[in-house]
């Protein structure tokens, strides 16, 4: 009997181990989910009576300017977030090397990921001040007239997308020192037999080794990018005039600032369809590579 109850309790061991994250995943997460698609039919102003509109949101959310707008920052920062991947294993190669001294190199370029991202916007916010800041410091030294970055439509959403890259690139370079650490001395050898040397064995040998890697800093490149918010809520608060505002951002103001709730969690969903279209491309390829693998 104790055999048999040893065996039953190794078969659900694992199922008990994993019941507490499964049951605060699906509550907080899942349950979440399905409350605001919930919420996005209705007009609510988060504490009265919630009034049935059905596709009333979604249709305003269609006629609404600041919406693609929103719509129009959210891709480029999806664009520009493209940039970390490459950057970042480009200095994963450069400080990987053994070199005196790259050790304080590589701290360095490792101080951004260790900092909040309320900290970074603010230091780039002193670093985008045209009066003092250090840009304006650096323009006026070779004579010329300090940018107002963070006041010009035409050039808030680059800069803040600028300060975003500086801790991405930083993690990415982390995720491929991972990668390049875990290398096959074995492949590299024979490479090296082949007369593999330089770009060529960066491209033949080392490249295709680190696909995974990659894949995962892609991945969440592209998920930093979507769900921006917080360095936009504190170098400009969506301005100037909404200009720099994304989807998340919007979401945000919409809801506690103008009591729509259900008008927010419409741009939420939106935000959650676009990501689950990428998840999903994610994770097809990642089953097709691990089947190829």
């Amino acid at each position: 009997m104790t055999s048999v109850w040893r065996r039953q309790l190794r078969r659900i061991s694992p199922f008990l181990f994993i019941l507490p994250g499964a049951l605060l995943f699906g509550t907080v997460i899942l349950l979440a989910c399905v409350e605001t698609v919930y919420i996005s039919f209705h007009d609510w102003d988060g504490m009265g009576a919630m009034r049935w509109i059905g596709f009333g949101n979604y249709a305003e959310l269609i006629a609404d300017p600041q919406f693609y707008v929103s719509l129009k920052n959210n891709l480029i920062w999806l664009a520009l977030f493209m940039l970390a991947p490459p950057l970042g294993l480009a200095l994963a190669l450069l400080v990987n090397q053994q070199i005196a001294g790259m050790r304080i190199v590589k701290s360095l370029f490792f101080m951004p990921l260790v900092l909040a991202s309320v900290t970074v916007g603010l230091v780039f916010g002193w670093v985008y001040d045209p009066n003092f800041g250090l840009l304006a410091l650096i323009v006026q030294a070779f004579g010329g007239e300090p940018p107002a970055l963070l006041s010009d439509e035409n050039t808030v959403t680059y800069a803040i997308v600028l300060a975003g890259l500086w801790p991405q690139v930083a993690f990415c370079m982390v995720l491929f020192l991972a990668g390049l650490n875990n290398l096959s001395s074995d492949l590299i050898g024979a490479g090296r037999v082949d007369g593999a040397r330089g770009l060529a064995m960066f491209r033949h040998v080392v490249l295709p080794q680190l696909t995974q890697v990659s894949f995962i800093a892609l991945a969440v490149s592209v998920i930093g990018a979507l769900r921006s918010f917080d360095m936009i809520a504190v170098m400009t608060a969506g301005g100037p005039f909404g200009s720099s505002t994304v989807l998340a951002y919007q979401m945000y103001e919409q809801s506690i600032f103008s009591y729509r709730f259900g008008y927010g969690a419409a741009i939420a969903t939106v935000l959650f369809v676009i990501m689950a279209a990428f998840i999903t491309w994610y994770l097809l390829m990642m089953n097709r590579m691990e089947r190829r693998g």
